[in-house]
């Protein structure tokens, strides 16, 4: 799977995911410090699920329904990178099908998968 990360997801995500055979491409690598509305683009040229710890792309997601291939929020402060590494990893690996076009959050405890509304609303089913 493609995946399109903001600079604020940890590089231990960033190479686990690579480890995995996933096509990451990593805004820190390209271009720092660039517009959420930059970021947003880019992930949509290329046609990859954004992954981002920041929860301002839910917004952006569903009421502005800018986000075109899905987001993949990551909600796991407190934990160390390697945990958080795992855990990405692990729930990428269990919900691969769900994850193109909807909006997926993981927590400690628990991975919610939210499906986009495909109309013009912006809101989520």
């Amino acid at each position: 799977m493609k995946f399109f990360a903001d600079e604020n997801v940890d590089k231990q995500i960033v190479e686990r995911l690579r480890k995995d055979g996933h096509i990451v491409l990593y805004v820190i690598e390209m271009e720092r410090s660039i517009s959420d509305k930059e970021v947003i683009q880019q992930a949509n040229q290329e046609s990859a699920v954004l992954l981002t710890a920041d929860k301002d792309f839910g917004n952006l997601a569903f009421q502005q329904s800018l986000i075109e291939s899905g987001i993949f929020l990551i909600r796991l402060a407190g934990l160390s990178s390697q945990r958080k590494a795992e855990l990405v990893a692990i729930a990428i690996q269990e919900h691969i099908n769900e994850l193109s076009q909807n909006f997926t959050v993981i927590t400690p405890g628990t991975i919610r998968i939210r499906m986009r509304c495909r109309s013009d609303s912006g809101n989520a089913r």
